[in-house]
């Protein structure tokens, strides 16, 4: 396929031959015989977007869930009416995504059964690290007796006896390429060799167009109550030891500071990452640098939960919430994410709100934490393994490629997924605005 007419980021305008790969760049590239052509019109053209950590099978779950978080769900009466209302799915169960507390304080098994009785629910808090299950539901996984049916994601002993939903990798594949992105690194903690081979295939037969990268079995998530430095040390000496780096989960500043501890004494990888990093106080943002250690970060979140952080976090706590920019200046390499379902999956959001900082209710949260956008959009384009390094556009990289329908500086200036034009991955056209 050629590309006439596309502006990169840096101003200059060029035509772009692709196959698997970049081919050939310059002004007034003939088309050959048979060659499509993707007329750009001055429109940027970019390297595509790399999500840095989603949840792949749990984001295509989340497409027919309901949602029972803020804002759309904000109250206990909110919720008894969606889930009193609601259409089992085709396999008998009621499955509700994005809990948070604020809307009807900590449910349980018997919350649930005055709302729904007869029919197996299963709600999802925001954070994926917690399932609510009522007592019809958790009959059907033998766990009839459990005193509150609040059950971590992280035990498989009952999530194994679910009946596994079929889900659409096809629509997230589509609504993932509309915003631009050709790839995505999963995170889902404990993916098994199957898991990751399912989604390969997916990829290599067009039903998930975005190229899949992974953390596991290299990621390691931490819990408060459960902190083990010495645990955590040797787990990383060992991933080390095979030349393999780590990413540690750290949403916490206690459990940020056992990860750089554990890191110091196990030694670093080049391509060791923190994921989240949700609060980094001062002190640790040189810890980071020293280590030089990638962050993956979300801050999408500000601008979907960051009312609630104004609320419910000390104020003179704001300012280690979703850091960007410090952690730039401090030479940290940074990636973006999306967190998808948790967060929004929409990358420009978070490119967004990495610049502005703004939340629903248009507050700024640690206007010190803003960064350009440019420097915004160049974290959605780092490598999959080197997040903090950006890809380019140029002969013999990938021809994975975001096209845009308005030039660079009015790119920058919105920010927004609705310019996606098209989007190719490997030299095919997956994505077309019509």
């Amino acid at each position: 396929m050629l590309i006439r007419r596309a502006a990169l980021l840096d101003g200059t305008t060029t035509d772009i031959r692709v196959g698997e790969r970049i081919e050939e760049m310059g002004d007034g590239l003939v088309a050959g015989p048979g060659e499509g052509v993707l007329y750009a019109g001055g429109g940027a053209v970019l390297p595509g977007l790399h999500d840095h950590h989603v949840h792949v099978r749990s984001a295509a779950s989340a497409l027919d869930s309901f949602f029972v978080g803020p804002p759309g769900v904000s109250t206990e009466t909110e919720l008894t009416h969606l889930l009193s209302n609601a259409t089992p799915g085709a396999d008998g169960w009621i499955r509700a995504v994005g809990y948070h507390e604020s809307v009807a304080g900590d449910l349980d098994r018997t919350a649930l059964d005055a709302m729904v009785r007869g029919v197996p629910v299963r709600i999802q808090h925001r954070s994926g690290a917690l399932w609510i299950l009522n007592s019809e539901a958790l009959g059907r996984v033998g766990l009839a007796d459990h005193p509150d049916g609040r059950l971590r994601s992280a035990d498989h002993g009952w999530s194994d006896l679910l009946q596994r939903r079929e889900s659409d990798l096809a629509e997230l594949s589509r609504r993932i390429t509309a915003t631009g992105v050709t790839g995505v690194t999963d995170a889902t903690p404990d993916l098994d060799a199957d898991d990751m081979v399912s989604l390969v295939v997916a990829h290599r037969r067009g039903e998930f167009r975005p190229r899949p990268s992974f953390l596991s079995p290299g990621k390691k998530i931490l819990h408060d109550d459960r902190l083990d430095l010495d645990g955590l040390t040797e787990w990383i000496g060992g991933r080390h030891g095979e030349g393999r780096p780590v990413a540690v989960h750290c949403v916490t500043a206690a459990q940020l500071v056992v990860a750089i501890a554990a890191l110091r004494a196990a030694g670093s990888h080049p391509q060791d990452r923190i994921e989240h990093a949700a609060v980094v106080p001062d002190d640790n943002v040189a810890d980071l640098a020293d280590l030089g250690v990638t962050v993956v970060t979300q801050p999408n979140f500000v601008a979907e939960r960051g009312d609630h952080y104004l609320a419910d976090v000390p104020a003179d706590e704001h300012a280690q919430l979703w850091r960007v920019a410090s952690l730039v200046k401090a030479a940290v390499p940074v990636g973006l994410s999306t967190d998808m379902p948790f967060g929004h999956g929409d990358p420009w959001t978070a490119m967004r709100a990495a610049v502005y900082r703004t939340t629903p209710s248009g507050a700024v949260l640690n206007a010190n934490e803003c960064v350009s956008a440019p420097e915004a959009l160049t974290m959605f384009l780092g490598r999959p393994d080197r997040p903090g390094q950006a890809r380019s556009v140029a002969v013999g990289e990938p021809a994975d490629l975001c096209v845009l329908s308005e030039p660079p500086a009015t790119a920058l200036a919105e920010l927004d997924a609705g310019m996606v034009a098209a989007t190719v991955i490997g030299g095919e056209l997956v994505y077309f605005a019509m």
